[in-house]
């Protein structure tokens, strides 16, 4: 494979996990869990545990279902951490983007910078909305958020905004050099426009190599017509043991329970179940052997319960090892993990695999969290 043109050239990767905020934690495939319910005491546990582990970042996800809002939850977390970052997924149309501005201005100081923001481009709760009105409303969204960060004032005029004119002063963050970093993922030719113009790391889902390096080429050819370069992670499952057959085996295990009718209600019930990215990922499935693996150590039955991101890397501690250097000498940077259930294989897989991986914070590598207090309106700048 050619090299990709990246903005991180280090051979790094900064490792992520995941907060189950939305729901879907289990130990069984396909079944609810009353036992691990996203209510704010599981939830923390998950995000402290792997802050303790040594992950640099941990999403937390969007979602009209029962569970934890990704804000409040982010708040009120926020003080009781030192050292990892949250990813905070923002639905666009949501929040009115200044106030927006705001909100995320007043998280990041409470972080001191450690805050990382996922964009969201899809319908909001309840509605079908036109997607070239989505795209629309993400690209206007992010242009403000920008402005209130490296500017004097907000001055928008849009189709979906129309006219905005405003202090930045309000919405002032603590990172510097162009404010928290902004991840996105999707598929669909508008998604993938709006990423290469605004974002700063383009996150995949599960597919093969193949497919991964023809998607990460596009992304950047994309991005070099606007100027700019970007990073590239990969959101995917992991399940690891001490030996391959025993990681099968737990594959195995915990689609045991799995019931096609009750697993495919629980996989429409997300807001993303349909979409273009979902669709690829059922896919990817079909193309799978009889034991659900499209390439070695990719295991795709994990999409049969779930919407989004729908395969798992199956390995020993040496293979997954392998397999995420060979992304990463694909380009990739950025990985977020999970495994079912969150707190568990969050423990195993720092054990068997992350210290032997080139672990990074992204928005420390990207120079956005300053080395001492910065003057804003927030700290220490006369106020006006």
């Amino acid at each position: 494979m050619e090299p990709i043109t990246i903005r991180t050239e280090q051979r790094v990767a900064e490792i992520s996990w995941f907060c189950d905020l939305c729901g879907g934690d289990t130990q069984y495939l396909g079944i609810l869990d009353n036992a691990r319910r996203s209510n704010y005491a599981h939830a923390r546990e998950i995000l402290l545990t792997a802050e303790q582990s040594g992950y640099k970042n941990i999403l937390l996800p969007s979602s009209y279902t029962v569970g934890q809002d990704v804000l409040t939850f982010a708040s009120a977390i926020a003080p009781q951490t030192t050292t990892i970052n949250l990813l905070t997924a923002i639905r666009c149309g949501e929040l009115y983007p200044p106030m927006l501005a705001r909100t995320i201005a007043t998280l990041d100081h409470i972080l001191k910078g450690r805050l990382t923001i996922n964009i969201i481009n899809s319908d909001l709760p309840g509605l079908k909305e036109d997607a070239g009105l989505r795209y629309q409303r993400c690209a206007e969204t992010i242009e403000i958020l920008k402005q209130g960060w490296q500017n004097d004032r907000i001055v928008h005029h849009g189709e979906v905004y129309q006219h905005i004119d405003l202090s930045s002063d309000p919405v002032k963050p603590y990172q510097q050099n162009g404010g928290p970093l902004l991840y996105f993922g999707g598929i669909s030719e508008g998604a993938r426009e709006v990423c290469a113009k605004y974002c700063d790391v383009f996150l995949m889902w599960p597919e093969t190599e193949d497919r991964l390096y023809e998607t990460m080429k596009d992304m950047s050819a994309r991005a070099a017509r606007y100027g700019r370069k970007l990073d590239f992670g990969l959101r995917v499952h992991v399940i690891v043991r001490e030996s391959e057959s025993e990681a099968i085996e737990y594959s195995r295990y915990i689609m045991s329970k799995y019931n096609e009718q009750e697993g495919l209600k629980l996989k429409n019930r997300a807001q993303d179940a349909a979409s273009l990215g979902v669709l690829r990922q059922n896919e990817l499935r079909e193309l799978a052997d009889k034991d659900g693996f499209v390439e070695p150590l990719l295991w795709t039955g994990i999409g049969k319960a779930r919407s989004g991101c729908g395969a798992a890397i199956v390995g020993n501690p040496d293979q997954i090892i392998q397999k995420l250097n060979r992304y990463m000498d694909m380009g990739m940077r950025s990985f977020i993990l999970s495994g079912y259930p969150l707190l568990e294989e969050s423990r195993l897989f720092a054990k068997y695999v992350l210290p032997q991986l080139p672990n990074v914070s992204m928005p420390v590598l990207q120079n956005r969290i300053p080395a001492t207090t910065p003057e804003t309106p927030l700290t220490t700048a006369p106020l006006k």
